[in-house]
């Protein structure tokens, strides 16, 4: 049904002449009864009828008023939540990585309650292949994801990609264990009898395990996996292996990190919204938060 026509019905409803509608919203008495009289075509029954000179609602007619009242208002609140120069406000449902929802999103949640209370945030933390998932399936809103520079993800056409931030990763060993220094197929070749631990729900990081080994000649030995890097931390001091890490991760005693470079691992974590999506003034706040 045509907003305007709704609103013609309103006012008659409410002003009780095509008159006083005429008057009070700037038309002619002929616009207000042709926009009716399509109203009622469009809806397929009558919504007036004479009454001496002048002419009242049909109980269809008023019930379509009082329809209109909630309708009218709804149209109003969409409008105002599409608009890019009002004050955002709605939720945005986020999935992420376990490292960018404490460092990144986080900090923002604050903001938010902060400055932009009307705006909250709905987060679920996922590895990348769920987020994805989810944000394919329209049930989520945006996807905090990453790659590396040594396994760089495809991203989908339809997808928009934000760059985030980046960091370097290295070795974690067992602190007992000898010194290494050099190129990165140097420093891995000094653990390639060694068991290695990779994520086990998103395949990157076992990616850039494998690409690095064989640059240093060796397929490595992956017997564990596991999420959260407190726990791979964990599993290398149970000697259970060896793991790629951020080097900036705090580490925990009996760890010690060894540099890798020529080539060096960069993780890099970037956002992901349905293209189009970003003009949505409340997800927008987000990303520009964030980045």
């Amino acid at each position: 049904m045509d907003v305007r026509r709704l609103e013609l019905l309103l006012a008659l409803s409410r002003l009780g002449s095509m008159q006083a509608v005429s008057a009070t919203l700037g038309v002619t008495t002929s616009t207000v009864s042709q926009q009716i009289a399509a109203l009622a075509r469009e809806v397929g029954t009558p919504l007036i009828e004479p009454d001496g000179r002048r002419v009242r609602l049909t109980p269809a007619g008023r019930r379509l008023a009082g329809h209109a009242v909630e309708i009218l208002a709804a149209h109003e609140a969409a409008r105002a939540d599409l608009d890019p120069s009002a004050e955002p406000a709605g939720t945005v449902r986020v999935a992420a990585f376990h490292t960018v929802i404490r460092d990144s999103l986080l900090p923002v949640v604050h903001r938010l309650a902060a400055e932009h209370p009307a705006v909250r945030l709905e987060i679920q933390e996922q590895e990348p292949p769920e987020a994805l998932a989810l944000l394919e399936r329209d049930q989520v809103d945006l996807v905090l994801s990453y790659d590396y520079n040594l396994a760089p993800a495809a991203v989908d056409p339809a997808l928009e990609s934000t760059p985030l931030w980046e960091s370097t990763w290295g070795l974690a060993v067992p602190s007992q264990s000898r010194r290494t220094s050099g190129t990165s197929a140097e420093v891995l070749a000094a653990f390639a009898d060694s068991d290695w631990i990779v994520n086990s729900r998103h395949t990157a990081d076992e990616h850039v395990v494998r690409t690095l080994a064989a640059l240093a000649g060796f397929e490595p030995h992956i017997t564990q996996r596991a999420d959260t890097l407190q726990l791979v931390q964990e599993m290398i001091t149970a000697g259970l292996g060896v793991a790629l890490m951020p080097a900036a991760y705090p580490k925990t005693t009996g760890i010690s990190l060894r540099r890798l470079r020529t080539p060096e691992p960069r993780m890099r974590a970037y956002a992901l919204t349905r293209r189009g999506r970003t003009n949505w003034s409340p997800l927008s706040l987000v990303l520009k938060l964030l980045h």
